[in-house]
Protein backbone atom coordinates (compact mmCIF):
# COMPACT_ATOMS: atom_id res chain seq x y z
CA UNK A 1 0.00 0.00 0.00
CA UNK A 2 1.15 3.57 -1.15
CA UNK A 3 -0.06 5.27 2.55
CA UNK A 4 -2.35 7.98 0.23
CA UNK A 5 -5.64 8.36 1.30
CA UNK A 6 -7.44 6.65 -1.46
CA UNK A 7 -11.09 5.04 -1.03
CA UNK A 8 -10.62 2.08 1.01
CA UNK A 9 -13.27 -1.48 1.23
CA UNK A 10 -14.66 -2.91 4.22
CA UNK A 11 -12.35 -5.81 3.77
CA UNK A 12 -9.41 -3.83 3.66
CA UNK A 13 -10.15 -2.25 6.94
CA UNK A 14 -10.95 -5.73 8.42
CA UNK A 15 -7.49 -7.56 6.70
CA UNK A 16 -5.88 -4.06 8.50
CA UNK A 17 -7.02 -5.65 11.94
CA UNK A 18 -5.26 -8.49 11.01
CA UNK A 19 -1.97 -7.09 9.45
CA UNK A 20 -1.69 -4.78 12.73
CA UNK A 21 -2.13 -8.07 14.98
CA UNK A 22 0.45 -10.62 13.47
CA UNK A 23 2.75 -6.91 12.97
CA UNK A 24 2.98 -6.74 16.52
CA UNK A 25 3.31 -10.36 17.42
CA UNK A 26 5.46 -11.06 15.44
CA UNK A 27 8.12 -8.46 16.21
CA UNK A 28 7.59 -9.19 19.73
CA UNK A 29 8.27 -13.27 18.61
CA UNK A 30 5.26 -14.50 20.94
CA UNK A 31 1.81 -13.96 21.26
CA UNK A 32 -1.46 -15.65 19.84
CA UNK A 33 -2.52 -14.31 16.13
CA UNK A 34 -4.73 -16.80 15.14
CA UNK A 35 -7.76 -15.76 17.02
CA UNK A 36 -7.35 -11.62 16.10
CA UNK A 37 -6.84 -12.47 12.15
CA UNK A 38 -10.26 -14.88 12.73
CA UNK A 39 -12.29 -12.81 14.97
CA UNK A 40 -11.27 -9.15 12.98
CA UNK A 41 -14.59 -9.18 10.96
CA UNK A 42 -17.36 -9.77 13.71
CA UNK A 43 -15.25 -7.43 15.94
CA UNK A 44 -15.29 -4.88 12.95
CA UNK A 45 -19.02 -5.48 13.34
CA UNK A 46 -19.52 -4.88 16.91
CA UNK A 47 -17.76 -1.80 16.76
CA UNK A 48 -18.40 0.38 13.92
CA UNK A 49 -22.05 -0.85 13.84
CA UNK A 50 -23.03 -1.19 17.45
CA UNK A 51 -21.08 -0.37 20.11
CA UNK A 52 -21.71 2.82 22.26
CA UNK A 53 -18.48 4.11 23.26
CA UNK A 54 -16.09 7.18 23.39
CA UNK A 55 -12.37 6.77 23.02
CA UNK A 56 -11.82 10.18 24.34
CA UNK A 57 -13.93 9.65 27.63
CA UNK A 58 -13.23 5.95 28.34
CA UNK A 59 -14.50 5.87 31.37
CA UNK A 60 -18.39 7.34 31.03
CA UNK A 61 -20.87 5.61 32.91
CA UNK A 62 -23.33 4.60 29.90
CA UNK A 63 -20.86 3.05 27.81
CA UNK A 64 -21.07 0.18 26.17
CA UNK A 65 -18.91 -2.93 27.95
CA UNK A 66 -16.80 -4.99 25.60
CA UNK A 67 -14.95 -8.02 27.37
CA UNK A 68 -11.95 -9.70 24.99
CA UNK A 69 -12.50 -13.39 27.66
CA UNK A 70 -10.48 -14.90 24.99
CA UNK A 71 -7.66 -12.97 26.62
CA UNK A 72 -5.22 -14.19 24.67
CA UNK A 73 -6.32 -12.65 21.46
CA UNK A 74 -5.19 -9.41 23.10
CA UNK A 75 -3.68 -7.82 19.62
CA UNK A 76 -7.40 -7.86 18.44
CA UNK A 77 -8.41 -5.48 21.23
CA UNK A 78 -5.12 -3.31 21.23
CA UNK A 79 -5.45 -3.05 17.38
CA UNK A 80 -9.04 -2.05 17.77
CA UNK A 81 -8.39 0.55 20.44
CA UNK A 82 -5.46 2.33 18.71
CA UNK A 83 -7.27 2.36 15.46
CA UNK A 84 -10.30 3.76 16.97
CA UNK A 85 -8.35 6.63 19.13
CA UNK A 86 -8.30 5.49 22.24
CA UNK A 87 -5.04 6.63 23.83
CA UNK A 88 -2.50 4.10 22.81
CA UNK A 89 -0.27 5.25 20.35
CA UNK A 90 1.21 2.89 17.45
CA UNK A 91 4.56 2.49 19.36
CA UNK A 92 2.56 0.44 22.34
CA UNK A 93 1.08 -1.55 19.99
CA UNK A 94 5.02 -2.08 18.53
CA UNK A 95 6.26 -3.06 22.28
CA UNK A 96 3.68 -5.70 22.58
CA UNK A 97 4.26 -8.11 25.49
CA UNK A 98 7.53 -6.36 26.72
CA UNK A 99 7.94 -4.96 29.72
CA UNK A 100 6.69 -1.74 30.98
CA UNK A 101 4.19 -1.23 27.74
CA UNK A 102 0.49 -0.84 27.54
CA UNK A 103 0.24 -3.88 25.58
CA UNK A 104 1.20 -6.66 27.91
CA UNK A 105 0.13 -9.99 26.53
CA UNK A 106 -3.15 -10.61 28.50
CA UNK A 107 -5.52 -7.25 28.97
CA UNK A 108 -5.56 -5.70 31.92
CA UNK A 109 -7.52 -3.48 33.79
CA UNK A 110 -6.76 -0.27 35.02
CA UNK A 111 -3.29 -0.25 32.31
CA UNK A 112 -4.62 0.28 29.00
CA UNK A 113 -7.09 2.61 28.49
CA UNK A 114 -10.75 1.31 27.45
CA UNK A 115 -9.29 -2.65 28.36
CA UNK A 116 -12.55 -2.86 30.75
CA UNK A 117 -11.67 -6.38 32.39
CA UNK A 118 -8.07 -8.44 33.11
CA UNK A 119 -8.57 -11.61 31.11
CA UNK A 120 -6.26 -14.55 30.21
CA UNK A 121 -7.67 -17.45 32.79
CA UNK A 122 -10.47 -18.87 30.43
CA UNK A 123 -13.81 -18.16 31.83
CA UNK A 124 -12.90 -15.34 33.35
CA UNK A 125 -13.95 -12.50 31.13
CA UNK A 126 -17.41 -13.99 30.55
CA UNK A 127 -18.39 -14.04 33.93
CA UNK A 128 -17.36 -10.99 34.60
CA UNK A 129 -19.88 -9.71 31.38
CA UNK A 130 -22.54 -11.35 33.13
CA UNK A 131 -21.61 -9.54 36.60
CA UNK A 132 -21.46 -6.32 34.47
CA UNK A 133 -24.86 -6.84 33.09
CA UNK A 134 -26.11 -7.45 36.36
CA UNK A 135 -24.54 -4.08 37.28
CA UNK A 136 -26.38 -2.34 34.53
CA UNK A 137 -30.18 -3.74 35.19
CA UNK A 138 -29.32 -2.98 39.26
CA UNK A 139 -28.39 0.70 38.68
CA UNK A 140 -31.68 1.32 35.67
CA UNK A 141 -33.76 -0.07 38.21
CA UNK A 142 -32.51 2.30 40.76
CA UNK A 143 -31.67 5.57 38.94
CA UNK A 144 -33.97 5.31 35.71
CA UNK A 145 -37.11 7.50 35.85
CA UNK A 146 -40.02 7.84 33.42
CA UNK A 147 -38.84 9.54 30.20
CA UNK A 148 -34.90 9.70 32.09
CA UNK A 149 -33.20 6.49 30.51
CA UNK A 150 -29.76 7.20 32.28
CA UNK A 151 -28.57 3.96 32.56
CA UNK A 152 -29.02 1.87 29.29
CA UNK A 153 -26.36 0.23 28.13
CA UNK A 154 -25.45 -3.40 26.83
CA UNK A 155 -22.32 -5.74 28.08
CA UNK A 156 -20.65 -7.59 24.81
CA UNK A 157 -18.27 -10.09 24.84
CA UNK A 158 -15.98 -12.35 22.71
CA UNK A 159 -15.59 -15.71 23.58
CA UNK A 160 -13.20 -19.12 22.80
CA UNK A 161 -14.15 -22.78 22.51
CA UNK A 162 -11.53 -22.83 25.68
CA UNK A 163 -13.62 -20.27 27.28
CA UNK A 164 -16.94 -22.08 26.87
CA UNK A 165 -14.98 -25.16 28.18
CA UNK A 166 -14.76 -24.13 31.47
CA UNK A 167 -16.40 -24.85 34.34
CA UNK A 168 -16.87 -20.92 35.23
CA UNK A 169 -18.75 -19.95 31.94
CA UNK A 170 -20.96 -22.95 32.72
CA UNK A 171 -21.97 -21.44 35.78
CA UNK A 172 -21.96 -17.94 34.93
CA UNK A 173 -24.37 -18.80 31.52
CA UNK A 174 -26.56 -20.90 33.60
CA UNK A 175 -27.38 -18.24 36.35
CA UNK A 176 -27.12 -15.42 33.55
CA UNK A 177 -30.24 -16.74 31.68
CA UNK A 178 -32.00 -17.71 34.91
CA UNK A 179 -31.92 -13.94 35.76
CA UNK A 180 -32.66 -12.91 31.95
CA UNK A 181 -30.22 -10.60 31.40
CA UNK A 182 -31.11 -9.40 28.37
CA UNK A 183 -28.60 -6.84 27.36
CA UNK A 184 -25.86 -9.49 27.63
CA UNK A 185 -24.52 -10.61 24.33
CA UNK A 186 -21.75 -13.11 23.17
CA UNK A 187 -20.08 -13.46 19.88
CA UNK A 188 -18.66 -17.36 19.59
CA UNK A 189 -15.29 -17.53 17.69
CA UNK A 190 -16.29 -21.21 16.94
CA UNK A 191 -13.15 -22.36 15.07
CA UNK A 192 -13.09 -25.96 16.32
CA UNK A 193 -9.36 -25.04 17.03
CA UNK A 194 -7.46 -25.13 20.13
CA UNK A 195 -3.83 -25.49 21.38
CA UNK A 196 -3.29 -29.28 21.27
CA UNK A 197 -5.22 -29.08 18.14
CA UNK A 198 -8.49 -29.78 16.77
CA UNK A 199 -11.50 -29.22 19.10
CA UNK A 200 -13.23 -32.64 18.60
CA UNK A 201 -10.12 -34.20 20.22
CA UNK A 202 -11.46 -33.01 23.96
CA UNK A 203 -15.64 -32.05 23.19
CA UNK A 204 -18.01 -32.95 21.06
CA UNK A 205 -21.38 -31.10 22.58
CA UNK A 206 -23.81 -29.34 20.84
CA UNK A 207 -23.36 -25.61 22.32
CA UNK A 208 -25.84 -23.87 20.97
CA UNK A 209 -27.98 -26.44 22.52
CA UNK A 210 -26.61 -25.89 25.82
CA UNK A 211 -27.06 -22.65 25.56
CA UNK A 212 -30.28 -22.85 24.80
CA UNK A 213 -31.20 -25.12 27.93
CA UNK A 214 -29.86 -21.99 29.83
CA UNK A 215 -32.54 -19.73 28.60
CA UNK A 216 -30.64 -17.74 26.47
CA UNK A 217 -30.90 -16.72 22.89
CA UNK A 218 -29.00 -18.50 20.25
CA UNK A 219 -27.92 -18.35 16.82
CA UNK A 220 -25.29 -19.19 14.20
CA UNK A 221 -23.46 -17.00 11.74
CA UNK A 222 -22.19 -19.58 8.76
CA UNK A 223 -19.47 -17.47 7.37
CA UNK A 224 -17.24 -15.64 9.88
CA UNK A 225 -16.14 -13.18 6.92
CA UNK A 226 -19.82 -12.32 6.10
CA UNK A 227 -20.22 -8.83 8.12
CA UNK A 228 -23.49 -8.01 7.29
CA UNK A 229 -24.70 -11.60 8.13
CA UNK A 230 -22.72 -10.89 12.01
CA UNK A 231 -24.68 -7.36 12.13
CA UNK A 232 -28.37 -9.14 11.77
CA UNK A 233 -27.30 -11.63 14.20
CA UNK A 234 -26.54 -8.47 16.63
CA UNK A 235 -29.80 -6.82 15.43
CA UNK A 236 -31.76 -9.54 16.56
CA UNK A 237 -29.48 -10.27 19.80
CA UNK A 238 -30.33 -6.40 21.00
CA UNK A 239 -34.02 -6.87 20.12
CA UNK A 240 -33.97 -9.94 22.37
CA UNK A 241 -35.34 -10.00 26.25
CA UNK A 242 -32.76 -13.12 26.79
CA UNK A 243 -29.09 -12.89 27.20
CA UNK A 244 -28.07 -14.22 23.74
CA UNK A 245 -24.98 -15.93 22.40
CA UNK A 246 -24.13 -15.90 18.45
CA UNK A 247 -21.96 -18.52 17.03
CA UNK A 248 -19.93 -17.47 14.46
CA UNK A 249 -18.31 -20.13 12.37
CA UNK A 250 -14.51 -18.59 11.87
CA UNK A 251 -11.37 -20.12 10.60
CA UNK A 252 -8.10 -19.83 12.83
CA UNK A 253 -5.93 -17.56 11.49
CA UNK A 254 -7.69 -16.29 8.46
CA UNK A 255 -5.82 -14.96 5.83
CA UNK A 256 -2.46 -16.72 5.73
CA UNK A 257 -2.08 -18.82 3.27
CA UNK A 258 -0.13 -21.71 4.93
CA UNK A 259 -1.28 -21.65 8.05
CA UNK A 260 -5.00 -21.15 8.83
CA UNK A 261 -7.13 -23.20 9.68
CA UNK A 262 -4.64 -25.15 12.18
CA UNK A 263 -3.40 -25.38 15.69
CA UNK A 264 0.00 -23.78 14.73
CA UNK A 265 -1.73 -20.41 14.06
CA UNK A 266 -2.93 -20.63 17.76
CA UNK A 267 -0.15 -19.48 19.85
CA UNK A 268 3.05 -18.95 18.36
CA UNK A 269 3.87 -15.74 15.45
CA UNK A 270 3.04 -16.66 12.06
CA UNK A 271 7.00 -16.54 11.19
CA UNK A 272 8.92 -13.70 9.02
CA UNK A 273 8.02 -15.74 5.71
CA UNK A 274 4.26 -16.41 6.30
CA UNK A 275 3.80 -12.79 7.89
CA UNK A 276 5.13 -11.44 4.36
CA UNK A 277 3.24 -14.08 2.67
CA UNK A 278 -0.48 -13.36 4.12
CA UNK A 279 0.51 -9.33 3.55
CA UNK A 280 0.75 -10.20 -0.11
CA UNK A 281 -2.90 -12.53 0.15
CA UNK A 282 -4.31 -9.54 1.70
CA UNK A 283 -3.15 -6.93 -0.20
CA UNK A 284 -0.85 -5.46 1.45
CA UNK A 285 2.89 -4.43 1.08
CA UNK A 286 4.51 -7.26 2.35
CA UNK A 287 7.79 -5.32 3.11
CA UNK A 288 6.02 -2.57 5.26
CA UNK A 289 5.14 -2.94 8.88
CA UNK A 290 2.65 -1.38 11.39
CA UNK A 291 1.50 -0.15 7.96
CA UNK A 292 -2.49 1.36 8.17
CA UNK A 293 -3.91 2.94 5.15
CA UNK A 294 -4.98 6.99 5.83
CA UNK A 295 -8.46 6.42 4.57
CA UNK A 296 -8.63 3.30 6.62
CA UNK A 297 -7.47 5.14 10.14
CA UNK A 298 -9.75 8.34 9.19
CA UNK A 299 -12.58 5.69 8.91
CA UNK A 300 -11.84 4.26 12.40
CA UNK A 301 -11.30 7.20 14.21
CA UNK A 302 -14.67 8.68 13.51
CA UNK A 303 -15.68 6.70 16.48
CA UNK A 304 -13.85 9.49 18.76
CA UNK A 305 -16.06 12.44 16.76
CA UNK A 306 -19.04 10.23 17.52
CA UNK A 307 -18.28 8.80 20.86
CA UNK A 308 -17.72 12.82 21.98
CA UNK A 309 -20.85 12.98 20.83
CA UNK A 310 -22.86 10.39 22.62
CA UNK A 311 -21.28 11.50 25.99
CA UNK A 312 -22.25 15.12 25.49
CA UNK A 313 -25.81 14.30 24.58
CA UNK A 314 -25.67 11.93 27.52
CA UNK A 315 -24.02 14.52 30.27
CA UNK A 316 -26.80 16.82 28.83
CA UNK A 317 -30.01 14.51 29.54
CA UNK A 318 -28.20 13.73 32.96
CA UNK A 319 -28.27 17.70 33.47
CA UNK A 320 -32.18 17.57 32.84
CA UNK A 321 -32.41 14.22 34.94
CA UNK A 322 -30.62 16.09 37.68
CA UNK A 323 -32.87 18.97 37.72
CA UNK A 324 -35.90 17.03 37.60
CA UNK A 325 -34.68 14.72 40.84
CA UNK A 326 -31.68 16.52 42.54
CA UNK A 327 -31.80 13.77 45.08
CA UNK A 328 -30.89 11.07 42.52
CA UNK A 329 -28.62 12.68 40.26
CA UNK A 330 -26.39 14.02 43.65
CA UNK A 331 -26.47 9.82 43.91
CA UNK A 332 -25.50 8.83 40.84
CA UNK A 333 -22.60 11.32 40.65
CA UNK A 334 -20.98 10.31 44.03
CA UNK A 335 -21.40 6.83 42.45
CA UNK A 336 -19.57 7.81 39.24
CA UNK A 337 -16.79 9.65 41.39
CA UNK A 338 -16.70 5.88 44.35
CA UNK A 339 -16.95 8.28 46.87
CA UNK A 340 -19.10 7.28 50.22
CA UNK A 341 -21.89 9.40 51.48
CA UNK A 342 -21.51 11.23 54.54
CA UNK A 343 -22.46 9.38 57.61
CA UNK A 344 -22.59 6.37 55.84
CA UNK A 345 -21.47 4.56 58.99
CA UNK A 346 -23.59 6.34 61.24
CA UNK A 347 -25.77 3.04 61.98
CA UNK A 348 -22.67 0.89 61.95
CA UNK A 349 -23.20 -1.40 65.54
CA UNK A 350 -20.41 -1.33 68.10
CA UNK A 351 -20.91 -3.49 71.42
CA UNK A 352 -19.95 -3.15 75.07
CA UNK A 353 -17.74 -5.43 77.06
CA UNK A 354 -19.87 -8.49 77.94
CA UNK A 355 -20.77 -8.50 74.56
CA UNK A 356 -17.90 -11.16 73.36
CA UNK A 357 -20.61 -14.16 73.00
CA UNK A 358 -21.97 -13.01 69.81
CA UNK A 359 -21.06 -15.09 67.20
CA UNK A 360 -18.98 -12.95 64.73
CA UNK A 361 -20.96 -14.27 61.21
CA UNK A 362 -23.92 -12.32 63.31
CA UNK A 363 -21.72 -8.99 63.89
CA UNK A 364 -21.55 -9.71 60.52
CA UNK A 365 -25.30 -9.71 59.62
CA UNK A 366 -25.34 -6.44 62.22
CA UNK A 367 -23.20 -4.64 59.80
CA UNK A 368 -24.54 -5.19 56.62
CA UNK A 369 -28.03 -3.70 57.62
CA UNK A 370 -26.06 -0.88 59.58
CA UNK A 371 -24.41 -0.39 56.43
CA UNK A 372 -27.71 -0.95 54.23
CA UNK A 373 -28.86 2.82 54.18
CA UNK A 374 -25.91 4.70 54.21
CA UNK A 375 -24.13 2.65 51.28
CA UNK A 376 -27.21 2.19 49.12
CA UNK A 377 -24.23 0.74 46.69
CA UNK A 378 -23.71 -2.53 48.68
CA UNK A 379 -25.21 -5.56 46.70
CA UNK A 380 -24.21 -9.39 47.34
CA UNK A 381 -25.00 -12.84 47.92
CA UNK A 382 -23.86 -15.95 48.87
CA UNK A 383 -23.64 -19.50 47.15
CA UNK A 384 -26.81 -20.98 48.55
CA UNK A 385 -26.14 -20.56 52.43
CA UNK A 386 -27.50 -16.71 52.59
CA UNK A 387 -29.03 -18.43 56.26
CA UNK A 388 -25.78 -19.95 57.29
CA UNK A 389 -23.16 -16.72 55.99
CA UNK A 390 -26.22 -14.08 57.23
CA UNK A 391 -25.99 -12.14 54.22
CA UNK A 392 -28.99 -11.15 53.46
CA UNK A 393 -29.98 -7.15 53.85
CA UNK A 394 -33.31 -6.81 55.34
CA UNK A 395 -35.64 -4.99 52.78
CA UNK A 396 -33.22 -5.31 49.77
CA UNK A 397 -35.05 -6.98 47.44
CA UNK A 398 -34.04 -9.91 45.27
CA UNK A 399 -32.57 -9.95 41.98
CA UNK A 400 -34.17 -12.19 39.84
CA UNK A 401 -35.49 -12.05 36.41
CA UNK A 402 -38.72 -9.87 37.52
CA UNK A 403 -36.81 -7.98 40.05
CA UNK A 404 -33.76 -6.00 40.59
CA UNK A 405 -33.03 -6.00 44.39
CA UNK A 406 -29.68 -6.03 46.41
CA UNK A 407 -30.48 -9.83 47.26
CA UNK A 408 -28.12 -11.83 44.78
CA UNK A 409 -29.34 -15.88 45.23
CA UNK A 410 -26.07 -17.40 43.01
CA UNK A 411 -26.96 -21.29 43.75
CA UNK A 412 -23.69 -23.02 44.08
CA UNK A 413 -21.70 -21.66 41.86
CA UNK A 414 -18.31 -20.07 43.76
CA UNK A 415 -16.76 -19.56 40.71
CA UNK A 416 -18.67 -17.59 38.94
CA UNK A 417 -20.07 -16.17 41.70
CA UNK A 418 -16.40 -14.54 42.49
CA UNK A 419 -16.16 -13.76 38.72
CA UNK A 420 -19.45 -11.86 38.50
CA UNK A 421 -18.55 -9.78 41.39
CA UNK A 422 -15.41 -8.96 39.74
CA UNK A 423 -17.64 -7.95 36.84
CA UNK A 424 -19.68 -5.77 38.78
CA UNK A 425 -16.45 -4.05 40.75
CA UNK A 426 -15.13 -3.22 36.66
CA UNK A 427 -18.42 -2.11 36.10
CA UNK A 428 -18.71 0.50 38.32
CA UNK A 429 -21.36 2.22 40.82
CA UNK A 430 -21.63 -0.73 43.31
CA UNK A 431 -20.36 -2.31 46.40
CA UNK A 432 -20.19 -5.97 45.76
CA UNK A 433 -19.20 -8.66 48.28
CA UNK A 434 -20.65 -12.19 48.20
CA UNK A 435 -20.13 -15.38 50.60
CA UNK A 436 -19.37 -19.18 51.51
CA UNK A 437 -17.89 -21.13 53.83
CA UNK A 438 -14.02 -20.52 54.08
CA UNK A 439 -13.14 -24.23 52.98
CA UNK A 440 -14.54 -23.10 49.47
CA UNK A 441 -13.10 -20.41 49.07
CA UNK A 442 -10.71 -22.93 46.98
CA UNK A 443 -14.25 -23.22 44.89
CA UNK A 444 -13.57 -19.37 43.93
CA UNK A 445 -9.64 -18.70 44.49
CA UNK A 446 -9.41 -18.52 40.47
CA UNK A 447 -11.73 -15.42 40.62
CA UNK A 448 -10.33 -14.10 43.86
CA UNK A 449 -6.75 -14.25 42.43
CA UNK A 450 -7.69 -11.86 39.52
CA UNK A 451 -9.60 -9.60 42.01
CA UNK A 452 -6.22 -9.24 43.54
CA UNK A 453 -4.37 -8.49 40.45
CA UNK A 454 -6.84 -6.00 38.95
CA UNK A 455 -7.63 -3.91 42.20
CA UNK A 456 -11.13 -4.98 42.15
CA UNK A 457 -12.85 -3.60 45.56
CA UNK A 458 -14.59 -6.88 46.14
CA UNK A 459 -15.76 -8.06 49.48
CA UNK A 460 -15.46 -11.70 50.78
CA UNK A 461 -17.75 -12.98 53.72
CA UNK A 462 -16.17 -16.81 54.53
CA UNK A 463 -17.47 -18.10 57.62
CA UNK A 464 -17.61 -21.50 59.89
CA UNK A 465 -14.37 -21.09 60.27
CA UNK A 466 -14.16 -22.87 63.51
CA UNK A 467 -13.32 -25.70 65.33
CA UNK A 468 -17.08 -26.34 66.06
CA UNK A 469 -17.40 -27.77 62.05
CA UNK A 470 -16.09 -30.90 62.82
CA UNK A 471 -19.19 -33.21 62.82
CA UNK A 472 -19.26 -31.98 59.21
CA UNK A 473 -15.71 -33.70 58.66
CA UNK A 474 -12.81 -32.95 57.05
CA UNK A 475 -14.00 -31.41 54.30
CA UNK A 476 -16.02 -28.95 55.70
CA UNK A 477 -12.91 -27.77 58.31
CA UNK A 478 -10.16 -25.50 57.40
CA UNK A 479 -6.78 -26.15 57.66
CA UNK A 480 -4.91 -24.60 55.24
CA UNK A 481 -6.97 -21.62 53.96
CA UNK A 482 -6.02 -18.73 56.12
CA UNK A 483 -2.20 -19.66 54.69
CA UNK A 484 -3.25 -19.98 51.21
CA UNK A 485 -5.24 -16.47 51.38
CA UNK A 486 -2.73 -14.63 53.08
CA UNK A 487 -0.43 -15.53 50.03
CA UNK A 488 -2.48 -14.00 47.56
CA UNK A 489 -0.93 -9.99 46.70
CA UNK A 490 -3.12 -7.01 47.52
CA UNK A 491 -5.83 -9.37 49.21
CA UNK A 492 -6.85 -7.92 52.29
CA UNK A 493 -7.08 -10.27 55.05
CA UNK A 494 -9.04 -10.24 58.20
CA UNK A 495 -10.09 -12.94 60.86
CA UNK A 496 -12.70 -11.13 63.11
CA UNK A 497 -12.06 -12.28 66.85
CA UNK A 498 -14.85 -10.59 68.31
CA UNK A 499 -17.79 -8.28 67.44
CA UNK A 500 -16.25 -5.42 67.41
CA UNK A 501 -13.38 -6.71 64.87
CA UNK A 502 -16.36 -7.97 62.77
CA UNK A 503 -18.01 -4.47 62.56
CA UNK A 504 -14.31 -2.59 62.24
CA UNK A 505 -14.01 -5.48 59.05
CA UNK A 506 -16.73 -4.08 57.62
CA UNK A 507 -15.61 -0.65 57.74
CA UNK A 508 -12.25 -1.11 56.37
CA UNK A 509 -13.82 -3.35 53.61
CA UNK A 510 -16.26 -0.45 52.65
CA UNK A 511 -13.31 2.45 52.68
CA UNK A 512 -11.00 0.42 50.55
CA UNK A 513 -10.96 1.14 47.11
CA UNK A 514 -8.22 -0.62 46.02
CA UNK A 515 -8.30 -3.99 46.12
CA UNK A 516 -10.52 -7.33 47.30
CA UNK A 517 -11.32 -7.38 51.39
CA UNK A 518 -11.74 -11.26 53.15
CA UNK A 519 -13.24 -11.55 56.27
CA UNK A 520 -13.36 -14.48 58.52
CA UNK A 521 -16.26 -15.48 60.71
CA UNK A 522 -17.03 -18.25 63.10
Amino acid sequence: MDGTATPFSQKQAIDTIRVLSIDAIQQANSGHPGAPMGAAPMTYALWTGFLKHAPTRPDWLDRDRFVLSAGHASMLLYSMLHLTGYDLPLEELKRFRQMGSLTPGHPEFGLTAGVEATTGPLGQGFANAVGMAIAERRLAAEFNKPGHEIVDHFTYTICSDGDLQEGIASEAASLAGHLGLGKLIALYDDNDIQLDGPTDMAWSEDVLARFEAYGWQTQRVADGEDVAAISAALEAARADGRPSIISVKTIIGAGSPNKAGTHKVHGAPLGAEEVAATKAALGFDPEASFDIAPAVLEHFREAAESGAELVSAWEGRLAAYTTAYPAEGAELRRRIDGTLAEGWDAELPWYSTGDDGIATRNASKNAINGLKDGVPELIGGSADLSGSNLTDIADGGVFSANESGRNIRYGVREHAMGGIANGMAYHGGLKPFVATFLPFSDYMRGSVRVAALSGLPVIYVWTHDSIGVGEDGPTHQSVEHYAALRAIPNLTFVRAGDPNEASAGWALAVENSHGPVAMVFT
